[in-house]
């Protein structure tokens, strides 16, 4: 089986010897073997395990958090598919974006005025405003645009990054085969509630407001809608969030 250096490692996943050493301090990333004179060298499994690691690294993971993830007896297939589906929902909301500030700065060159509804597309937070009226009233709504607006511009960045990565962690979860019952599952949804909890005008904000219905509501939502679901890697993925989530509320709120 074919092997690399790690100078050849650091150099194809952009990233450096000292790097890749520290991951194996950490039992991360072990070398495939390691020859008399102490060079490291990485098989194809190696490889696969590191692709893993820098994908959750650009999700906001940090190192424990990761080992536990990589730790989990996922198929490599099943628990890449599962990044690439978080990927691709990613691409094409970054892709609408970039064409949105393409199109401004041609409108601009041409000493145009920019048209107001094409400058926005891929930043719209307000796109499911009529479903959370709908839902839970104006006021609702309400509170969490203000709080979102409220943001600048950094925190809303970290706040996207800690959502990617509990969306992650429920993947690589579902991939793995746990049990919605079983503790890592559960540890999730508590994580997911806390979550939930953080942002004001829901349900789960208001200490007096029908929390457990909340919870099994949004979880029956992320499994009859595609659009929640892609963020759980489809609708296996989200079936296993809406029944851990299901099991935490029954014993927890």
């Amino acid at each position: 089986m074919k092997e690399w250096s790690i100078q050849e490692i650091a150099k194809l996943a952009g990233t450096t010897s000292r790097t890749l050493r520290h991951y194996g301090e950490l039992g991360l990333l072990t070398p495939s073997s390691v020859g008399a004179n102490g060079y490291r060298r990485y098989d194809s499994a190696a490889l696969l395990r590191l692709q893993r690691i820098l994908l959750l690294r650009e999700l906001g993971l940090g190192l424990p958090q990761i080992a536990e993830i990589i730790a989990r007896p996922a198929a490599a297939e099943a628990a890449l598919a599962a990044h690439l589906a978080w990927l691709r929902d990613e691409q094409q909301r970054l892709g609408r974006q970039i064409a949105s500030v393409e199109k401004t700065i041609t409108t601009l060159e041409k000493g145009e005025e920019p048209m107001a509804e094409d400058m926005f597309d891929g930043f719209d937070h307000t796109q499911y405003k009529d479903e959370v009226t709908e839902r839970w009233g104006e006021k609702a709504y309400a509170d969490s645009d203000r709080w979102w607006r409220g943001m600048d511009a950094a925190t809303q960045a970290d706040w996207k990054t800690q959502t990617a990565a509990l969306n992650a962690a429920w993947q690589d979860a579902a991939a793995s085969g746990l049990a919605s019952d079983s503790a890592e599952a559960q540890e999730l949804a508590a994580r997911h509630v806390a979550w939930l909890r953080g942002i004001p005008g829901t349900p789960a904000a208001d200490p007096h407001g029908d929390i457990a219905g909340y919870v099994r509501g949004l979880g029956e939502m992320y499994v009859a809608d595609e659009r929640f679901g892609a963020n759980y890697g489809g609708v296996a993925g989200a079936t296993f969030v809406r029944d851990a989530l299901a099991v935490y509320a029954d014993r927890n709120l």
